[in-house]
C-alpha cells in the first residue's frame, strides 16, 4: 500500500512555534525527511519509531541534490510509510515545494501540506515590529536575494523593491545586500530607510540588528555569513 506524505512546516526553529497539527505529525511519522534549518529541538517531537534522515541544503556546504530529495521521498511513501517532509519556516516560501509536490503527483502519491509560521512573522515580532503600518507600510514582499548561483537575482524588480510605501523581507539575501542596496538607492529610495538584519531568528543565538539600508549594506560588504539571516527594510517601526 502506499504511503502518504506530510510536508511539514516547521517554523523558524523555535519548537514553541510548531502548530499542533505539526507536531502530531512528527509525532506518528515513520520516517522524517528534514531540511537543515528545520533540525535541532524541533526534531525531539519525532517518534521513537521514526527514522530521521537529513536533506537539508546550505549555501556554500555540502547539500543534498533536489532530485536526491525528490527520489527518496518517492521511494519511502511507495514502501507504505508515513513521511514527514520537515521544512523551515513555511514549506511554501522559498522551500522548493512545488518541485517535491510534482515528483508526487507523477506517481499518484496522496500528501497534504501543513503550514507554518514563516521567519519573517518572527523576525518582526521578536523585533516588536509590524510588518504592516497603517498609512505607512499598506504592503509586504517577501523576495529572495539569491538566484541558484548565489548571486543577485538578474530579474530584479527595482520599482517594486525600492518602494518606500512597502515592507519588503529579503530570504538569503546577506551576501547579496551591498549590490541590492547600491540599485535600490539608484532606484529612488532613501539611504536612511529603516532596515533590520534578524540571525538565527528562532534560536538561542538569536541577534537583530538595526541599521539603515546603507548602513547595513556597508557592514555587510565582504563579511562571510555563518548564520541564515533574514533582511528587512522599508517604514519599519522604531
Amino acid at each position: 500500500m502506499t504511503g502518504f506524505v506530510s510536508f511539514v512546516s516547521s517554523g523558524p526553529g523555535d519548537p514553541e512555534l510548531l502548530t499542533l497539527k505539526a507536531v502530531d505529525r512528527l509525532r506518528h511519522a515513520d520516517v522524517v525527511l528534514f531540511d537543515d534549518l528545520a533540525s535541532g529541538p524541533v526534531l525531539g517531537h519525532a517518534g521513537p519509531q521514526a527514522e530521521l534522515i537529513a536533506v537539508g541544503k546550505r549555501a556554500g556546504r555540502p547539500s543534498a541534490k533536489q532530485e536526491h530529495v525528490n527520489a527518496l521521498l518517492v521511494a519511502q511513501a511507495l514502501a507504505g510509510r508515513r513521511v514527514v517532509r520537515l521544512k523551515s519556516g513555511d514549506a511554501g516560501i522559498f522551500g522548493r515545494l512545488e518541485e517535491e509536490l510534482a515528483a508526487l503527483a507523477a506517481h499518484g502519491i496522496a500528501h497534504e501540506i501543513v503550514p507554518g509560521v514563516t521567519s519573517a512573522s518572527a523576525a518582526a515580532a521578536a523585533a516588536e515590529i509590524p510588518l504592516t503600518r497603517r498609512l505607512t507600510a499598506r504592503r509586504v514582499q517577501f523576495v529572495t536575494g539569491a538566484d541558484v548561483t548565489g548571486g543577485l537575482p538578474g530579474d530584479v524588480n527595482w520599482a517594486a523593491l525600492a518602494d518606500p510605501a512597502a515592507t519588503t523581507v529579503v530570504f538569503m539575501g546577506q551576501r547579496t545586500f551591498p549590490r541590492l542596496a547600491e540599485g535600490l538607492i539608484a532606484h529612488g529610495l532613501p539611504p536612511g530607510t529603516p532596515a533590520l538584519l534578524a540571525e538565527a531568528v528562532g534560536h538561542p543565538e538569536q541577534a537583530l540588528l538595526r541599521s539603515t539600508v546603507a548602513g547595513l549594506a556597508a557592514r555587510l560588504e565582504g563579511v562571510r555569513a555563518e548564520n541564515p539571516a533574514l533582511i528587512l527594510y522599508g517604514p519599519l517601526a522604531d
